[in-house]
């Protein structure tokens, strides 16, 4: 038999496995592949500006939720990779990633975010959530139970399945899978889908806004995932057979892995990114009894409460650092007391008392200067005009 020409778009070098990620007739694997690539390139940035975002947070609470949210990018990212396991065409290696890595990455990111819906409902209750750490070591713990299970489930249908008559393993054995054993193999996940929508809805009515908002977001992304998942299981068990073209299970599926990718960036990561180092005022709103003063107001009081210094003042203790020329007319005396007004010392600075007086006593030394002696004028035509001195007297 001749080889199959490749279709339009495909080179002749290219295996038929790869053919849905280049053929131009059968546009479903384009389009999902330039999605999912661009959904790897988006997790990967906001996965560096989270990062770079962590020295910028100031409230400690939504810092400790950071980790979480790193996780679900992660896993995100690995869900936007699996992608293109659904687009190739199925060989035992493909198909037995496609079987494990699907319910242990949909758990990663329900884990995280159950556990976040957690940590929003003890916060409510004591004002206080559990630690960081604790909080991904539950997530962990979530997660850990389904790669357990597919884990498992992977090693009973595979390495122990009976083999072929004759005594030869069937060489695909991991693609020939019921399309019900592979939904049965995900029960543990649609579980974590109804518990992060259940988990998420006493957050809503939480006293601060901002929780209300984390909670929502929770809550509208469990909410789609879950209808994602109701829609691709109907269409994977019975709806592909009812229209009669069974070839779209793999379509039905890279199509809901990507979509719920993209739900978990749009609907939790990139708002919960852009809250990261938001302020929220509710936090910062100190109650005294029934009355609540922003906490900036109480910093413009206490300004307003330290004792000025005078403008004319600030003008004396300044003018007593100058370098200007006594006044050429004598004034009368000044007290060397005469700038002190009184008030107390404020953060600005004030000439001690010695240097008051110092400069006091160099006023009064200026004012009652005495005239200097100047030479006598001799006149031509008369006498000698110089006093006599005590000596020339006539005794």
């Amino acid at each position: 038999m001749e080889p199959t020409s490749p279709p339009k778009g495909c080179g002749s070098s290219i295996s038929s496995i790869y053919y849905n990620l280049c053929d131009l007739t059968t546009v479903w694997g384009v389009v999902v592949e330039a999605v999912a690539a661009a959904g790897i390139v988006t997790s990967f940035i906001l996965l560096v500006i989270l990062m770079a975002s962590i020295p910028f947070v100031t409230d400690k609470k939504r810092k400790g939720m950071v980790a979480l949210q790193a996780g679900i990018l992660v896993f995100t990212l690995g869900l936007f990779g699996l992608t293109f396991a659904f687009i190739v065409g199925q060989y035992s290696i493909n198909c037995a990633a496609r079987r494990f890595l699907y319910g242990v990455l949909f758990s990663g990111c329900l884990a995280c975010l159950v556990m976040h819906g957690l940590w929003l409902a003890l916060l409510k209750r004591s004002d206080r959530g559990p630690r960081s750490w604790m909080l991904c070591l539950g997530a962990l713990g979530l997660w850990m139970v389904e790669v357990i299970i597919n884990t498992e489930w992977l090693i009973i249908t595979v390495l122990r399945s009976p083999p072929a008559p004759g005594g030869v393993m069937t060489p695909d054995v991991s693609c020939n899978i019921a399309n019900q054993d592979f939904v049965s193999a995900l029960v543990y996940v649609m579980v974590l889908v109804i518990a992060a929508v259940l988990i998420a809805v006493p957050s809503l009515t939480h006293k601060h806004k901002q929780w209300r908002r984390d909670g929502a977001f929770i809550l509208v992304t469990g909410i789609f995932t879950l209808a994602i998942w109701v829609t691709w299981i109907v269409m994977y068990i019975h709806g592909n057979r009812v229209v009669g073209n069974p070839s779209w299970d793999d379509p039905t599926l890279a199509i809901a892995v990507v979509s719920n990718a993209w739900v978990f960036l749009f609907l939790y990561a990139i708002p919960e990114i852009c809250l990261l180092t938001q302020e929220d005022p509710d936090q910062e709103l100190p109650v005294d009894g029934d009355h609540v003063y922003p906490a900036s107001s109480l910093v413009y009081d206490n300004i307003l409460k330290e004792p000025e210094t005078p403008h004319q003042n600030v003008y004396m203790e300044n003018k007593a650092f100058t370098m200007d020329e006594p006044p050429a007319v004598p004034t009368k005396p000044v007290s060397p007391y005469g700038a002190y007004n009184g008030q107390l010392r404020s953060y600005l600075y004030q000439p001690t008392e010695i240097a008051l007086i110092a400069k006091g006593l160099t006023k009064m030394d200026q004012g009652t200067m005495m005239p200097r002696a100047r030479a006598p004028s001799l006149n031509r035509g008369g006498g000698s005009s110089l006093p006599c001195s005590a000596d020339s007297l006539p005794s």
